[in-house]
């Protein structure tokens, strides 16, 4: 497998690096979303929207257990070493992994049935930011707002389309953003003490013909891993110049979420989808649904967790 290192800042003279991918998990999820470290429990959380699952992946394993739900799931963060919260369609809740019991922290508006939960994650200060998009995905039809462990729901962004991949630089002072149909990561200056975010321009437009952003993390170096959507890949970028360094080759066309994990957190997990392929297409990618892994040279920062923000 090749490894190559990643440089924050600095000017790529060479093509872009193709780096392979290893399965980690067969497994034939609809929609699978949400992948995220658990520091506590040195696992690995992702979801099957559709299939209304959430998975927990062992490493040592290689193997998941499940959770099943009454609704869809799209998103999950760490808590606790035995909590998790997690997005449903019209609500976000807290799961004890220990007896699979959940307790609601917020509704979140679903407009009679026409919008649901999407990606999301935490943000430093401990608040989850979840975005929405409506059935079909028309355009502007979905909601990005924070929730924190009080119950306060917040609006942040509207008229977004699909709500999707959203990290923060290591400084703390930027926020990435991805509205899937735009093909772009919007960049948004970010105050930790308020949670308010400011538009301050598009970092990456995606390649043409590469597919479209999807699930996003980043690395230690800032530079963003974009999961994209009918690109057969997570690909790497330099939000500060929008280079592209890298790609992490998936043997599936929608790959649709990453996340650093792993010991020394350098390990990249990768999920993608059934959903949208054809049935000779599915033949042709028969591990499309599946849970990929690769060691790209690049480590990420810990997941932040849910909790209140610090007054």
């Amino acid at each position: 497998m090749l490894t190559v290192p990643f440089l924050s800042g600095t000017s790529c003279s060479s093509a872009p690096k193709m780096i392979q991918s290893d399965l980690a998990f067969k497994a034939e999820a609809t929609t699978g979303e949400g992948s995220i470290w658990h520091p506590d429990r040195n696992t690995l959380f992702w979801v099957d929207i559709e299939g209304k699952t959430l998975y927990e992946y062992y490493p040592d394993k290689q193997d998941c257990k499940t959770w099943e739900f009454d609704r869809m799931v799209s998103t999950v963060v760490p808590e606790t070493d035995s909590t998790v919260v997690v997005s449903l369609q019209d609500e976000i809740v807290r799961v004890n992994l220990n007896d699979g019991s959940l307790s609601s922290v917020a509704p979140i508006p679903d407009y009679e049935g026409k919008v649901r939960c999407n990606d999301g994650k935490c943000d430093p200060a401990g608040r989850l930011w979840i975005g929405t998009m409506g059935f079909g995905a028309p355009k502007g039809a979905g909601t990005l707002y924070t929730v924190v462990p009080d119950g306060t729901v917040e609006t942040k962004l509207e008229k977004v389309t699909i709500s999707n991949g959203i990290v923060w630089s290591a400084n703390k002072k930027y926020m990435y953003y991805n509205d899937t149909p735009t093909g772009k990561v919007a960049r948004y200056r970010y105050d930790e003490k308020t949670g308010e975010i400011l538009f301050d321009g598009v970092a990456v437009t995606l390649p043409p013909g590469s597919g479209a952003p999807d699930g996003m993390t980043i690395d230690s170096n800032d530079n963003l891993w974009v999961a994209q959507w009918g690109g057969f890949g997570v690909y790497c970028y330099n939000p500060y110049t929008g280079e592209l360094l890298g790609k992490v080759e998936v043997p599936a066309p929608n790959v649709a979420s990453c996340a650093f994990g792993g010991k020394d957190m350098d390990t990249l997990y990768i999920t993608t989808a059934r959903a949208g392929l054809s049935e000779q297409q599915l033949e042709e990618y028969p591990l499309s649904g599946s849970l990929f892994v690769c060691k790209p040279g690049a480590s990420g920062p810990e997941p932040y967790k849910f909790k209140q923000p610090a007054k």
